[in-house]
């Protein structure tokens, strides 16, 4: 929303990296890796993860591309990541090589690059939920998000945000108490 209100500008340049979900909110034990698993018993979104390393080996722009209809599959269509239609419809109207896309998915290589990303992000900059920002002077955030009502509340929102994270340092952590937000929104 964001992007419309700025007439379809990119507010911000970002580089997209892996993060699991599955594997931060595993109840398995100490040690257990979900990218350990076999392949038959990968989680879903995990899946949508080395869809996006399978993308990006094409080009971040197609990556770029790929994640909207990514997210909007799993959290507005309530798509399973794990389907690999809806994986490979995805990388269709992304415009990627289908071929290339499917062989590079199902290779090993985009579940080790899920775990590389995984595991520099916990243990380098203490990330435990997405969506976390990092900024080149070193500021990190992590927030929880609503869509708002219109695109110009989008971008007052993204841009007090965005000055409070990567500039206020010293801001430990901001929540609000649920309940009762978001009441009335």
């Amino acid at each position: 929303m964001v992007k419309e209100a700025r007439g379809g500008v990119e507010p911000i340049d970002i580089t997209w990296k892996p993060f699991s979900l599955d594997q931060i909110n595993q109840k398995v034990g100490e040690g257990y890796l979900v990218w350990d698993e076999a392949e038959e018993n990968i989680p879903d979104r995990l899946w949508g993860l080395r869809a996006a390393v399978a993308a990006d080996s094409q080009g971040p722009e197609f990556l770029n591309k790929l994640l909207p209809l990514l997210l909007k599959a799993r959290h507005e269509d309530r798509e399973n990541l794990g389907d690999f239609d809806v994986l490979t419809n995805a990388a269709d109207q992304a415009g990627l090589n289908s071929d290339q896309f499917l062989k590079d998915l199902k290779d090993r290589s985009s579940l080790d690059a899920v775990a590389k990303s995984h595991t520099h992000a916990v243990e380098q900059l203490g990330v435990f939920g997405t969506p976390t920002f990092v900024f080149e002077n070193g500021g990190t955030a992590f927030l929880k998000l609503i869509r708002p009502d219109t695109p110009e509340a989008a971008e007052k929102d993204f841009e007090n945000v965005m000055s409070l994270v990567e500039n206020a340092r010293y801001v430990g952590e901001i929540k609000r108490p649920q309940p009762p937000w978001p009441r009335g929104i």
